[in-house]
C-alpha cells in the first residue's frame, strides 16, 4: 500500500476526492478543510494499493495539484485494516508487478545527479578495484563493484528513454560520463603514487592474473551478463526490491574495467587499456539496452493486465 498526503487548492478539493473515490484500490480517505498553511489549502490523505498508484497520481496531476499544491507519497510497511485488504484485492494485478512511474522518475533523478558524494564513491570504488587488479584479488574486485554508484545514472538513462524525459537523460549521461572520467583520471594518479611507493609494479600488471584477467578481455559472455544484470536491476527498482541491486552491482565489470584502464594507462599498457575500455562500454551498453527493454516490457504487460481486468465480469467501473 501507498499513503498519499496532498495539499489541494479549495476549489479543486471536490474534484480530487472524486478522482480518489473513482480509482479502484483506494481507501482511508481523509479531508481536512483549510488545514494547510504553506501553501494554503485543504489537506487530503488516502491510502491506495500499489497497483492503482500510478493511475491515481496521473489523475491528481491532471488537476494540477502538484503545481498549485503538493503530493507526497510514502510506502506503508504495515497496515492493519480489513478495508485496506479489500482495497488491495479490488485493484488489478499484483503489487510487485506495478510500476509507479512518478516514483521511479523521482528516485532515478536523485541517484543520477553528479554530486560530490557520487563522485567520491565512484573514485573510491575505482581505486579499490585498482588494488584488486594489481593484486589479482577477486574479493577487492567484488567490494569495488558493490561500492560503485554507477547504476543510478544507468537507471536514469533507461527511465528517461521510456518516459521521454530529455533533461533526465542528459543529467544521467553527464553524471555517468563525468563520473567515470574523473574516477579513471584520479585512479591513474593513484596508480602512479602507489608505484612510487613500490606497492604497484608493471610486473604485477603483466603477470598472469587468473582471477581478474577477464576484466580487460571482453567476450560474448560479458554482454550476456550485462543484459541479465540490466533486467535484474530495473526489476529491483520498479518493485522496490532494493536488496537485489547489490547482486546487480557485483555481476558487471564497469568499475573494475575503469580501474584496469587507469592502471594500464599509468604504465603505458595501451593494449590492456583499450581492452578495459571496450569491456566498460560493452557493459554500459548492455545494461542500458536491457533496462530500456525491461521498462517497455513492464509498461506493455501492465496495460495488458489492466485491459483484461476491465473486461472481466464484475470489474468495478471507473468514472
Amino acid at each position: 500500500m501507498l499513503h498519499l498526503r496532498m495539499i489541494v487548492p479549495p476549489d479543486r478539493t471536490r474534484a480530487a476526492v472524486e478522482v480518489i473515490e473513482s480509482t479502484v484500490g483506494t481507501t482511508h480517505l481523509v479531508v481536512l478543510p483549510g488545514a494547510a498553511r504553506d501553501p494554503s489549502g485543504d489537506v487530503v490523505m488516502c491510502d491506495v494499493a500499489r497497483e492503482a498508484g500510478d493511475e491515481l497520481l496521473k489523475g491528481l496531476r491532471g488537476l494540477r495539484i502538484d503545481q498549485d499544491g503538493s503530493i507526497a507519497v510514502e510506502n506503508i510497511e504495515l497496515s492493519l485494516s480489513t478495508r485496506a485488504d479489500h482495497a488491495e484485492k479490488e485493484a488489478p494485478g499484483e503489487p510487485a508487478d506495478a510500476v509507479i512511474w512518478e516514483q521511479l522518475t523521482g528516485a532515478t533523478h536523485e541517484e543520477s545527479t553528479l554530486s560530490i558524494t557520487y563522485s567520491a564513491f565512484m573514485i573510491l570504488a575505482t581505486m579499490i578495484a585498482a588494488c584488486g587488479v594489481v593484486l589479482d584479488n577477486a574479493i577487492l574486485i567484488v567490494g569495488a563493484m558493490a561500492v560503485g554508484p554507477e547504476f543510478g545514472p544507468l537507471a536514469g538513462v533507461c527511465t528517461a528513454v521510456v518516459q521521454r524525459a530529455p533533461k533526465l537523460a542528459a543529467r544521467s549521461l553527464y553524471a555517468l560520463l563525468v563520473g567515470f572520467a574523473a574516477a579513471i583520471v584520479a585512479t591513474t594518479v593513484f596508480s602512479l603514487g602507489m608505484d612510487a611507493l613500490d606497492l604497484f609494479s608493471r610486473d604485477r600488471l603483466d603477470a598472469p592474473r587468473p582471477n581478474t584477467s577477464f576484466i580487460w578481455q571482453p567476450d560474448p559472455f560479458s554482454f550476456v551478463v550485462a543484459l541479465l544484470a540490466g533486467i535484474a536491476g530495473m526489476l529491483s527498482l520498479t518493485s522496490s526490491k532494493s536488496g537485489a541491486l547489490v547482486g546487480v552491482a557485483i555481476s558487471v565489470t564497469t568499475v573494475p574495467a575503469g580501474a584496469n584502464a587507469a592502471v594500464a594507462l599509468s604504465y603505458g599498457e595501451f593494449g590492456q587499456m583499450w581492452g578495459s575500455i571496450e569491456q566498460l562500454l560493452l557493459n554500459l551498453f548492455g545494461i542500458m539496452l536491457a533496462g530500456v527493454l525491461t521498462l517497455y516490457g513492464q509498461k506493455l504487460l501492465w496495460r495488458t493486465q489492466r485491459g483484461h481486468w476491465r473486461r472481466a465480469p464484475g470489474a468495478r467501473k471507473e468514472n
